[in-house]
């Protein structure tokens, strides 16, 4: 248990963050800017607006497969034989694919880059029936999966992102006119998680054209890489998306100077229009934002230096936090935010004190900070503010005093409330 104290040591200053926001100007239906280190959302434009995500589903299948490839279930090399539907799919028309040859074996490593970079569906399929057993089962994996990390309104009903009436009738689940949906919330999430759990998948997503076996080269559908048509100074992720029913969907990534920003872009109604928000988004998150120290590593908050002690050879110890808290703000605002003192209060006795022995570094509670005034979006789901807390630890060790000094003290304590207690009786006689 905890008991929380506030201290407004900071100055407040107004936010001018929302009435930027305004004027971005987004034709997306949907946005979002989060910062990729903690989670901190930054901005959201309808960000629980359930949308088609078309071809972004394969984020969730990148996830998977790069879970599996981590806990050794399968590796890069391990070869995956065409099945007769993935090789029919890989030639149908006006579905992004590349060529795949019935029987013949292809790696993981190439099925993935195939997905990854020119999100090729019947790739896709062939890495949901290598995991699975079939593509059904691997959305059922999905479904679960996403649960797992956080998501709130989602549904997968297929491992690629198209309408089911497009995969030859061997839809998985769901029915034959359905696509996959989430919220720009929920992408952002899936994006953070990915570049959180598994950074590798930059090492696709980056790559602007895909040089495939077969002997041709596929561009890469995010035309804000370098090379490409859209590009912009340190994209490098992460997927695209389009559908009749979805629009043209976005999720980017992009860092400048050891800062990264996740932003997310859905229901456009061009290709060249998803760019320009995505464009418009990381624009106003590298002009608007900065990292700044908001506390200092070795902080005692004003009011809370130290803590009083019973039973120690000392009366009170210090309290300090064990490292710096970082925040990406906006620009001139870290005068606006507050520290939010945090004591673990199973450590306390009923009168509020902590019981020696007390080691040096043993930690007492945390430190928080949040915004005086202005909008707050809050995390991205499953991370809360664990990315803006530190410690509160003792700043040195307090030592258990001895059965002599406690009975002294003891005693002393007994004198002195019989000498009060008399004062106070003899004082009442005048």
């Amino acid at each position: 248990m905890f008991f929380v104290l506030l201290f407004s040591q900071f100055a407040i200053s107004p936010s001018s963050a929302s009435a930027a926001e305004d004027n971005l100007g987004l034709k997306a239906e949907a946005a979002m800017i989060i910062d990729a280190k903690s989670g901190k959302i930054l901005y959201e434009k309808n960000a629980d607006k359930v949308l088609g995500i078309a071809s972004m589903s394969k984020m969730m299948t990148e996830y998977i497969v790069l879970e599996a490839i981590h806990d050794k279930k399968i590796s890069w090399d391990q070869k995956v034989k065409i099945s007769e539907y993935v090789h029919k799919l890989s030639k149908a028309p006006n579905l992004s694919n590349v060529g795949l040859t019935q029987g013949e074996d292809y790696t993981v490593k190439e099925l993935y880059s195939a997905m990854a970079i020119y999100s090729g569906n019947a790739a896709t399929i062939a890495l949901a029936e290598l995991l699975a057993g079939s593509e059904k089962n691997f959305v059922q994996l999905m479904n679960k999966k996403a649960k797992e990390l956080g998501l709130q309104k989602f549904k997968f009903v297929n491992s690629t992102g198209l309408n089911n009436k497009d995969l030859l009738g061997n839809y998985p689940a769901g029915d034959p006119n359905e696509e996959n949906v989430m919220t720009a919330r929920d992408m952002g999430t899936l994006a953070f998680r990915l570049l959180k759990d598994y950074p590798e998948v930059l090492e696709f997503s980056s790559v602007s054209r895909l040089k495939f076996r077969d002997g041709k080269e596929y561009p890469n559908f995010n035309w804000m890489l370098p090379g490409l048509i859209y590009e912009y100074q340190g994209v490098d992720g992460l997927k695209t998306g389009s559908t009749d029913f979805a629009g043209y969907a976005h999720t980017g990534t992009v860092m400048r100077n050891g800062q990264r920003y996740i932003t997310v872009v859905m229901k456009s109604t061009s290709k060249g229009e998803r760019f320009e928000d995505s464009i418009k988004l990381m624009d106003y998150a590298f002009a608007t934002f900065d990292k700044q120290r908001i506390i200092s590593k070795g902080y005692q908050a004003k009011g809370k230096k130290s803590l009083p002690v019973t039973k120690g050879k000392e009366d009170s110890v210090e309290i300090k936090t064990n490292k710096s808290i970082e925040l990406v703000i906006p620009n001139g605002e870290k005068g606006s935010y507050k520290p939010i003192v945090v004591i673990d209060k199973s450590k306390l006795n009923k009168d509020g004190e902590l019981t020696a022995p007390i080691k040096k570094g043993e930690k007492i509670g945390y430190i928080t900070v949040q915004p005086k005034e202005g909008k707050d979006y809050g995390f991205i789901a499953g991370v809360g503010n664990d990315g803006v807390k530190a410690d509160l630890i003792a700043s040195e060790s307090v030592e258990k005093a001895n059965w002599f000094v406690l009975s002294m003290r003891a005693v002393g304590g007994f004198f002195g409330d019989l000498w009060n207690n008399a004062a106070s009786a003899v004082k009442g006689w005048f």
